[in-house]
């Protein structure tokens, strides 16, 4: 293991109850909707899908740790800065000499965006070369939650290291989350040799969680209650599936048979990135460790998206308790956090 950037060490308080763990880079986030141009103000976020679930724990209160690795440049110390910030131990992070990745964001109309990345198999950057010697294998023994991204799926060593995490997680018998997090873009349009992936991770996997679009590719429909049974049919594992249904709300169906439609808050929507890692944080937060009813805790999770949805950037606007807080109460609801 590489350790080059010269950081103050982050003591842990507290055992971690969740970890996530694959990819963490910068995105980079334009300041007006279109095609790139001459010109074009870029804003410098932090990124990467299990990373965001990590903010997003850590800011409703759960003590989260993050797995992966960074580059040894200014990309990669503003990273591991900002976890730390956010209350995630980053004891974990590996440093390596290489490039951190990044995420260019082509913003579309209301909030909705398209990625392109500088990572692997484009070129070779730091989350990629996660490897099984960086991990504090027993250490990482106590979660009691994982949660990792299909982008690590798409290249060695990371996808191997990850794979194993979740084995070893789920004979602890921790909960094993899986988003496929489908992007075209690191799969070289390879869609099959996603899927292969996919289905190797799901046979770890007690949660997956999925994006509406990413429906048609995966599974070959758009009906989320096809698709989600199918899903439980076929991994026996599994405890829930979800299916985030955008402007439309979610819908998540357990093993017990248990099901929810909740419609989604309304907000003025500035930038959807992350929308979706905001809503896994709510939902494992209140589902999987609060154990909160199923509608209650779906309820929970739309509205932790759609805050995040308020403004630029995957974490800026994911709201911490009192925030959720006040925003459930200025609607009504009802419900406590």
């Amino acid at each position: 293991m590489n350790r080059l950037i010269t950081l103050q060490e982050f003591s842990m308080p507290v055992e971690p109850i969740a970890v996530c763990a694959g990819e963490i880079l910068v995105d980079l986030i334009p300041t007006e909707v279109g095609t790139y141009r001459e010109g074009l103000t870029l804003e410098v976020h932090f990124g990467g899908a299990p990373a965001n679930v990590a903010v997003g724990l850590s800011k409703l209160g759960v003590p989260t740790a993050f797995i992966g690795a960074v580059g040894d440049d200014a990309f990669g110390e503003m990273l591991i800065r900002y976890l730390s910030e956010e209350g995630v131990f980053t004891g974990w992070l590996s440093v390596k000499k290489a490039r951190t990745s990044l995420a260019f964001v082509i913003a579309r109309p209301e909030g909705e965006r398209e990625f392109f990345f500088y990572r692997a198999p484009w070129v070779r950057t730091a989350d990629c070369l996660l490897e099984d010697r960086d991990i504090d294998w027993e250490a990482v023994k106590a979660a009691k939650v994982l949660h990792v991204s299909g982008v690590a799926l798409s290249q060695p060593p990371l996808s191997e290291t990850v794979l194993r995490l979740m084995e070893v997680l789920k004979r602890q018998g921790a909960h094993v989350s899986l988003d496929p997090n489908f992007r075209s873009d690191i799969w070289l349009g390879e869609i099959d040799r996603a899927k292969r992936e996919f289905l190797r991770a799901a046979e770890y996997a007690t949660l997956i969680t999925l994006g509406f679009d990413e429906l048609l590719p995966l599974l070959g429909t758009e009906d989320y209650r096809r698709a989600t049974s199918f899903i439980l049919e076929q991994k026996p594992d599994l405890e829930h599936v979800a299916v985030r249904l955008g402007s439309r709300g979610a819908y998540v169906v357990s093993r017990e048979g248990e099901e929810a439609l909740v419609e989604a808050f309304k907000v003025h929507v500035v930038d959807t990135t992350g929308a979706g890692d905001a809503w896994t944080a709510g939902f494992i937060t209140f589902r999987l460790i609060e154990g909160r009813d199923l509608r209650e805790a779906v309820l929970l999770a739309n509205a932790v998206a759609a805050m995040k949805c308020t403004r630029r950037g995957a974490t800026t606007a994911m709201p911490r308790r009192f925030e959720l807080k006040e925003f459930l109460n200025a609607r009504g609801t009802g419900v406590e956090v």
